[in-house]
């Protein structure tokens, strides 16, 4: 498939996950100045459509990249990290503490994927699978940042 293709340009969020070592982990950082500035919009509604939105165009790139490539779940397709490092951030601030244990926590859940994130990843096949153990791992990274900002109080 052409470079210049939708599906090539989205799933691998911008070119991002061609880039090597370890595609997920830049895939992810090229995520985080568009979340950041979802942030900034201090609109929850808004964070939620853009994730949304991003889902589908992952549903569907993922999709058309695996037809082409035949691999389920390519290394270089890393449109799943933009979900889940956004969904990461959900109860993130804008303190930049804040912002690096978001993506701390996401690459440590997406990388190990702990129960029920290991269960999507291996028994959940097609663009569906792709996307759905990043989720995962982003809610609970979420959830976890929300806990520690708690009990910690300064994030």
């Amino acid at each position: 498939m052409k470079l210049s293709h939708p599906a090539t340009i989205l799933s691998t969020w911008f070119y991002s996950g061609l880039l090597k070592p370890a595609p997920g982990t830049w895939g992810t950082l090229a995520a985080l100045p568009f979340g950041y500035g979802l942030l900034m919009l201090d609109n929850i509604y808004i964070m939620l459509a853009a994730i949304a939105l991003v889902t589908l165009l992952g549903l569907w790139s993922a999709h058309i990249m695996e037809q082409h490539t035949g691999i389920h779940d390519d290394k270089r397709i890393v449109i799943d990290e933009v979900t889940g490092m956004w969904i990461a951030l959900l109860p993130a601030s804008l303190n930049p503490l804040s912002i690096l244990l978001a993506f701390a926590l996401f690459r440590l859940f997406d990388i190990l994927k702990p129960w029920p994130i290991s269960i999507a990843d291996k028994r959940i096949n097609g663009s569906l699978g792709v996307m759905l153990d990043d989720i995962l791992a982003g809610a609970i990274a979420g959830f976890c940042l929300l806990g520690i900002s708690y009990a910690v109080k300064f994030i």
